[in-house]
């Protein structure tokens, strides 16, 4: 996909639209060379607004790194039309209630706007159809259209992805079954946590799945991009071909009363809350979901869990094995790990009479050290740990910030690679997949 190239310093000018999500902080924790200091933010008054100028100010006002952004914002009802109405930047980052956000992509597209958005751009299958629409309409009008994948910049990630390209340890990808997935990707993330040193305060409506979105079309998004990332690098999948989903399925996450207003700071259930709540007064958030598919003759399955709190050390966690024909390789993030990623590699059983197994996986890590000096292979109930120094664990919030300086890549060369745009319909149309069949819908 090619599209006007930002070349000059300061160029960029971003617009924050309805920031509904702390995600849009996020993606100004840090300052970049080619982006105006000025920001725009269009949205209604509220909380959800408040929450992201202090998040901005935060920043601003810390002892290490302060940025220096100035955040203009526009709180009127008609925000939205104004900020189609005024152009006052390129670039407009989206992330907050997700029942609009494909409705903001599709006018933002019309009216001229590059645009980088949080996660999940589609929710539904009807959302899907617009989003196609939509990458269509912007690679006319030479607009760069992307979503905020943080999860390709974890570096346990990235060394399995790199491993999986190494046939000399990895093989190939086995086809697998629907019983056996030869990719397995599961994340548990938590309701209550830390953000920036600080306990989160989420919106309400981000427990009403139909403006968040379900587990696999919301945080299951980042699995499935991880999915055709790794195991699939630089090809451009066609969603009509390539994509094949068996079967998905729904169940809630529950809350008490009491944990709702830990987390969201009110005392009740807004009333568009009321269907989901369960006879006991816990309130059900359709936050747990699995979907298995095919995806270019290899059986996957994708699962995203929720849980109200971490245990005491913890934080969201991050399940991933690749299944090859000489190896396998696992990411697990669990007690055992101190919930820190890590990578582990075990001969696949055919290979047990390999002798020159070792030798080779060293000779590769080796090779990688190349581009991350001090990598290790340690040996680990019969398999093996590539252990990675500190210093690449960046943590998840600094990833914004590399997703973003991407995207300003992207921006400034006026392309893309060509696998982006048909890896992201790809995407989407494997989790509003997994959407419709989740609810029996023909």
């Amino acid at each position: 996909m090619s599209f006007a190239a930002a070349t000059l310093a300061q160029e960029v000018h971003f617009i924050t639209l309805d920031p509904g999500h702390f995600h849009a902080g996020l993606v100004q924790k840090f300052m970049y060379p080619q982006v105006d200091a000025v920001v725009r933010v269009y949205a209604p008054p509220g909380p959800d607004l408040q929450d992201h100028l202090r998040r901005i100010e935060g920043y601003n006002d810390r002892a290490v790194s302060p940025t220096h952004w100035k955040e203009i914002v526009y709180s009127g009802p008609d925000f939205f039309q104004q900020m189609l109405r005024q152009k006052s930047g390129n670039v407009v980052i989206i992330a907050g209630n997700n029942r609009r956000k494909t409705e903001y992509i599709d006018q933002s597209v019309k009216a001229g706007f590059n645009i980088l958005a949080d996660k999940p751009m589609a929710i539904t299958p009807d959302d899907f159809t617009l989003l196609r629409e939509d990458l269509s309409l912007a690679q006319q009008k030479k607009l760069l259209l992307c979503d905020i994948m943080t999860e390709r910049y974890e570096i346990t990630t990235i060394l399995q992805r790199e491993l999986a390209r190494s046939p000399e340890v990895f093989g190939a990808l086995t086809p697998g079954d629907p019983s056996h997935p030869s990719v397995v990707m599961e994340s548990v993330h938590h309701f209550f946590k830390e953000v920036s040193g600080a306990p989160l305060i989420r919106p309400a409506w981000f427990f009403d799945v139909r403006q968040e979105g379900e587990a696999i079309p919301d945080v299951g998004t980042h699995l499935v991009d991880l999915v055709q990332w790794e195991c699939f690098p630089d090809k451009a999948l066609d969603w009509n071909k390539d994509i094949h989903t068996h079967s998905a399925r729904r169940w809630p996450a529950q809350l008490t009363p009491q944990q709702f207003q830990r987390v969201t700071g009110l005392a009740r259930y807004p009333d568009y809350l009321k269907a989901d709540i369960a006879p006991d007064g816990r309130l059900n958030v359709y936050q747990n979901g699995t979907v298995n598919y095919n995806i270019c003759g290899v059986e996957a399955k994708v699962t995203a869990l929720w849980r109200f709190e971490a245990p005491p050390g913890g934080g969201d966690t991050h399940y991933s094995q690749l299944i090859g024909t000489r190896a396998i390789l696992t990411i697990k993030q669990g007690e055992a790990e101190h919930y820190r990623p890590a990578l582990y590699v075990e001969k696949n059983s055919g290979m047990n009479t390999d002798p020159q197994f070792e030798s080779t996986l060293r000779a590769v890590i080796a090779r990688l050290c190349g581009t991350w000096p001090g990598l290790e292979v340690k040996g680990s109930g019969g398999g093996y740990e590539i252990v990675v120094p500190d210093k690449y664990r960046v943590g998840h919030e600094a990833h914004f910030a590399q997703a973003t300086e991407e995207y300003l890549r992207f921006l400034a060369k006026g392309k893309t690679p060509a696998w982006v745009v048909p890896n992201l319909l790809a995407k989407y149309y494997t989790t509003t997949e997994a959407w419709r069949l989740s609810h029996a819908i023909k």
